[in-house]
């Protein structure tokens, strides 16, 4: 049996959207799931017992990051990441690619991988398939990422063809690296930006190959929702059926929703955690700011929900943790906002399991506030 697997077990009979159980070696997770970012090691502010009750038990570490602090050798004698953070659940780790697109000012993509300089010492630093490979079998996660380049999603189209074949080929280089296939399952990214036909070829020289799942990466970075929305619909008919799909870095609530209607299986996004250090909320109404004077008297919770948070605190007194700049104020909203991404996945597949989905995007963007869009 391969170390992660994915297992269909319901189609919306309207929509089209999945409901399935995504194995990996600490866990079987129902999806579609949302994962919290655990770039170094840690969700920001959280302790592992707290992450416990805001996700589903598979969260992400960042393999670039983790690299260069405090390195993945040191990661490696800690029993990797879930020794280093005391953390009993699944795992998985992006590839580094991600980072090749975030610091295009300071990195030189070459056939062999990419050198760039370290983004605060200005140290130089070189990146192979093979070596994000090795790095990630250090760190020990359940799901690896291939080692990719994001290119921007208008890129013209003899750039965004040499960055996908370069992919591919390094996709390829990345599989033959992969030590542990027993234990880790290595996923492969389809890039390409908006051009459907580089899509559709990257996933035809890919699909036969030995992943464990796919990434839909390369969305969700400068395009707009109706072009990103436009993408994952063409892509719901020609990703393999049988294989996992995530789409990585996307987790609005409204993205959530969407994903699921064009068949993601997983998610995951820094936007929760970002957001609640920045003093906003995720609500049934809608997003709020918790700094705002309207709420300093309030003894309301923050959301109808039965989070510990909702449960044991207003927002008047949120409201001041935020004012005072109380690092419990960060912890508590990052803690009700991924409870609230919870929670709603739960809901997606519950509404996919009963063949609703599309009643409840429309039940759910009428409480929230949103325009209704796409399909319905």
């Amino acid at each position: 049996m391969k170390p992660v697997y994915y297992e269909h077990i319901h189609t919306d009979k309207y929509s089209g959207a999945r409901y399935g159980i995504l194995h990996t070696p600490h866990g079987d997770f129902e999806t579609p799931i949302f994962m919290p970012v655990g770039t170094q090691a840690t969700v920001k502010t959280l302790i592992p017992e707290e992450i416990e009750k805001v996700s589903d038990g598979l969260i992400l570490g960042n393999t670039y990051h983790l690299w260069l602090q405090p390195g993945d050798e040191v990661v490696k004698e800690f029993g990797g990441i879930r020794g280093f953070m005391n953390w009993n659940h699944a795992l998985l780790t992006d590839s580094g690619g991600f980072q090749v697109f975030s610091l295009s000012k300071t990195r030189k993509i070459t056939e062999e991988g990419v050198y760039f300089n370290h983004y605060k010492s200005g140290e130089k630093l070189f990146l192979s398939p093979e070596d994000s490979i090795r790095i990630q079998n250090n760190l020990g996660a359940d799901i690896i990422m291939s080692f990719d380049e994001c290119p921007p999603f208008h890129s013209d189209i003899k750039y965004m063809t040499e960055s996908v074949e370069r992919t591919i080929r390094w996709a390829k280089r990345g599989l033959l690296a992969h030590e542990n296939k027993n234990t880790q399952g290595l996923f492969g990214i389809i890039q390409g930006g908006g051009n459907k036909e580089l899509r559709l070829h990257m996933i035809n020289e890919l699909k036969d190959l030995d992943f464990a799942g796919f990434s839909i990466g390369g969305l969700s970075v400068g395009e707009s929702k109706e072009e990103m929305y436009e993408m994952l619909e063409y892509l719901k008919d020609v990703m393999p059926f049988d294989k996992p799909r995530y789409l990585m870095g996307v987790g609005s609530p409204d993205d959530l929703i969407e994903g699921a209607l064009d068949g993601i299986d997983m998610f995951d996004c820094v936007l929760p955690t970002r957001n609640a250090r920045h003093g906003s909320a995720f609500t049934k109404y809608g997003q709020i700011q918790v700094k705002n004077q309207s709420l300093k008297l309030s003894k309301d919770p923050l959301d109808e929900c039965d989070c510990y948070v909702c449960k044991n605190y207003t927002r008047g007194y949120l409201n001041h943790l935020v004012k005072s700049d109380e690092i419990l104020g960060q912890r508590l909203i990052t803690y009700h906002n991924l409870y609230f991404l919870k929670n709603l996945m739960r809901n997606i597949r519950e509404a996919i399991k009963n063949d609703r989905l599309f009643e409840f995007k429309k039940e759910f963007y009428n409480d929230y506030g949103y325009k209704m869009k796409g399909r319905i």
